[in-house]
């Protein structure tokens, strides 16, 4: 079996639609897919319907990652087997669709304090059906400002620090993790190696995270050298956590693909193993 547990559309900071995700999917021979856009279900019932359209069977899990605030971090929580249909769910991620636009507000304003007129309408039509992120921002300073790339955009201006950075009143770790096993999904730590802090506030992280009730852990995804992945199998054995892999695909490049070198070690447990759509004899099929 080929399952990537991370992914993202247009609905969100993706570049594909719905539609040619699950096709995209489909040419990477992928047997399970989840999407996971950010702090929004939007583009599943396309994914649904068009994987309907399809003769080659495939599973598309409900997913999303919800934005939270840990200390001065900014921290994703994937929600997998989340019922999209669920009501309170979609309240509750109503109210980060607000703090979503609010901050989008703010950082066109920081932008345009910056000399980069009309920033904000460019962002949304980079985003077309999707919400505006500060990805849609680094793509609008690149194509219709001259900043050379979009790494170079968060490091002149939307990173951490610098003169457009905002800082959301995101949710706390504690409270996505409810929201989504409410709406009777697992909550996974995302890409736990890619936040910018030292292996001493990693372990913190980790060990609040499953302290809070959290599910599993993204062990397996691009971009993570060899001691980076032993030390998140470790912790995820040290805080006896479930073990997730994800591409965090956006659109296809030479550094990320779905479906992607994503095995899991064999010492660890699976999210999946319970999952009714996977046989359990797959579960450390990953190739």
């Amino acid at each position: 079996m080929k399952i990537d547990l991370h992914s993202h559309t247009r609905f969100s900071d993706g570049h594909l639609t719905p539609s040619e995700l699950i096709l995209r999917a489909h040419a990477m021979q992928l047997d399970v897919l989840a999407i996971t856009d950010h702090d929004t279900l939007s583009g599943l019932d396309e994914a649904h319907r068009s994987q309907a359209e399809q003769s080659r069977p495939m599973t598309v899990i409900d997913g999303i990652e919800i934005s939270t605030r840990w200390h001065a971090f900014d921290i994703h929580i994937v929600g997998l087997q989340v019922d999209r249909h669920d009501p309170l769910f979609n309240e509750r991620l109503r109210e980060q669709a607000q703090t979503r636009n609010e901050r989008a507000e703010k950082i066109a304003h920081k932008l345009e304090c910056c000399g980069f007129d009309g920033v904000l309408d460019k962002a949304r039509s980079l985003a077309g059906v999707g919400q505006v992120t500060r990805a849609h921002f680094a793509r609008a300073l690149v194509e219709y400002y001259g900043v050379g790339s979009v790494p170079n955009a968060f490091r002149q201006y939307l990173g951490k620090g610098k003169r457009a950075a905002v800082k959301a009143h995101w949710p706390s770790i504690e409270t996505a993790i409810t929201w989504i096993q409410d709406a009777g999904g697992q909550a996974v730590l995302a890409h736990p190696a890619h936040y910018d802090m030292t292996t001493k506030w990693l372990r913190r992280l980790v060990a609040e995270f499953a302290a809070a009730g959290g599910d599993a852990i993204e062990t397996q995804f691009p971009g993570m050298s060899p001691d980076k992945q032993r030390l998140i199998i470790e912790l995820a054995h040290e805080n006896k956590l479930l073990a997730s892999a994800g591409s965090d695909f956006h659109f296809p490049s030479r550094w990320t693909e779905l479906g992607r070198r994503l095995t899991i070690d064999d010492s660890l447990t699976p999210v999946w193993q319970d999952w009714a759509c996977i046989p359990s004899d797959s579960t450390k099929d990953n190739p």
